[in-house]
């Protein structure tokens, strides 16, 4: 089989995951949980850094010190993993289901500007959905794929409209527009560190914000909002969110590698986009002006997506159709879904996410091309 992303266990993790186990400093207090906000920090330029246990805890917290309360709104693109939409509903909350730009895949800009503009009103300081009368607080771009959306456009929309932005960065760690890392231009930024992402540790996230105030409050209310060092005195509701140590270690380890991870990821991705544009009807990614992506899950639009996932896994080729759209799913089908022409539902029918492990050979890649190619012979 060829896997379709795995971890690259290829440098010190075991050195470092050892020192944990030898010195027992396994769980949440640890040298190493420090290390691993610090290199994120480092390497994304955000100024506080706060790990958790996955990137859904991330984003939860991240909405909660965001102000999100019951029955407000939070418009998140109707493309995505679902994670994205589970952690609105956390908070009682609601998401509006925003549809896709048919080419970058991501948040369409246009469509959310006109509708804030047409069913919304600002009164006293928030964003009211007028049929509703609920508040819309925050807005969360979700970077699919690695891609990134027009972030000053949208940056402008939000402060225009008095909304909150969360950035779902969980698949953008590399990724930047125009020069400034994603994850790093609203309120909070949340990466993931899951099994399948360009970096891992098994599981595991991160809180990204320029606010000290708020990544403080991240940081104690992730650690059951413990007030005092000897006494069990707690002076909020907190979660049991903070990453474990032995996992930061293994964290440290993969941000050692995570430069080269990303050259291969480009390596591979322009290897299947040579190969590929001769067919008739494949279609890649647009990456909007002034991103340089991470090339994270390697996704393309093929003719008869179906059958073609079929052949490349009878034949030991690991793929997965695309995420199926949010107002498809039981739970968010009575939601607002906000689109003209169901781009999101389109994107899901003709992609396909092929194999692109940091680790793959390019023997492998070249099995891969070659049963792509010879299923449209």
């Amino acid at each position: 089989m060829i896997p379709l992303s795995v971890p690259n266990i290829s440098g010190n993790e075991w050195t470092y995951i050892k020192e944990c186990l030898d010195t027992s400093w396994v769980s949440s207090v640890g040298s190493y949980v420090d290390k691993f906000e610090q290199s994120l920090c480092d390497f994304t330029g955000a100024k506080h850094a706060v790990s958790t246990v996955n990137g859904s805890a991330a984003l939860h917290i991240s909405m909660l010190l965001a102000g999100v309360e019951q029955n407000d709104y939070v418009i998140v693109p109707n493309i995505t993993f679902i994670a994205s939409v589970n952690t609105i509903t956390y908070l009682k909350a609601s998401p509006i289901l925003m549809d896709v730009d048919k080419d970058t895949w991501q948040m369409d800009l246009d469509l959310l500007e006109e509708f804030l503009s047409t069913k919304t009103v600002i009164k006293d300081n928030a964003c009211i959905h007028k049929e509703t009368n609920r508040v819309i607080r925050c807005v969360m771009p979700v970077h699919v794929l690695g891609n990134m959306c027009n972030m000053k456009r949208l940056m402008q929309i939000a402060n225009t409209f008095m909304i909150k932005v969360v950035e779902d960065a969980t698949e953008s760690l590399g990724s930047y527009y125009n020069n400034q890392h994603s994850g790093t231009f609203g309120l909070f930024g949340c990466i993931s560190f899951n099994g399948n992402k360009i970096i891992t540790t098994g599981g595991g996230g991160m809180i990204l914000t320029n606010d000290e105030k708020l990544a403080k409050r991240a940081k104690h209310i992730t650690t059951q909002a413990k007030s005092d060092s000897f006494e069990y005195i707690h002076d909020e509701i907190g979660y049991n969110y903070r990453l474990v140590n032995i996992l930061a270690a293994m964290g440290v380890a993969q941000m050692e590698q995570l430069p080269k991870f990303l050259i291969r990821k480009e390596e591979v991705y322009n290897l299947y986009i040579n190969s590929f544009n001769a067919i008739n009807g494949f279609k890649e990614q647009i990456i909007t002006d002034g991103v340089k992506q991470n090339n994270w899950l390697q996704t393309f639009v093929f003719p008869d997506s179906k059958d073609l996932m079929k052949k490349l896994t009878d034949e030991k080729i690991q793929v997965r159709p695309f995420w199926v759209p949010m107002n498809q799913l039981q739970m968010f089908n009575k939601e607002i879904y906000v689109s003209i022409n169901d781009i999101a539902g389109s994107i899901y029918n003709t992609c396909v996410s092929i194999p692109c492990s940091t680790g793959i050979t390019n023997q492998e890649v070249e099995k891969v091309i070659s049963s792509i190619l010879g299923f449209y012979k």
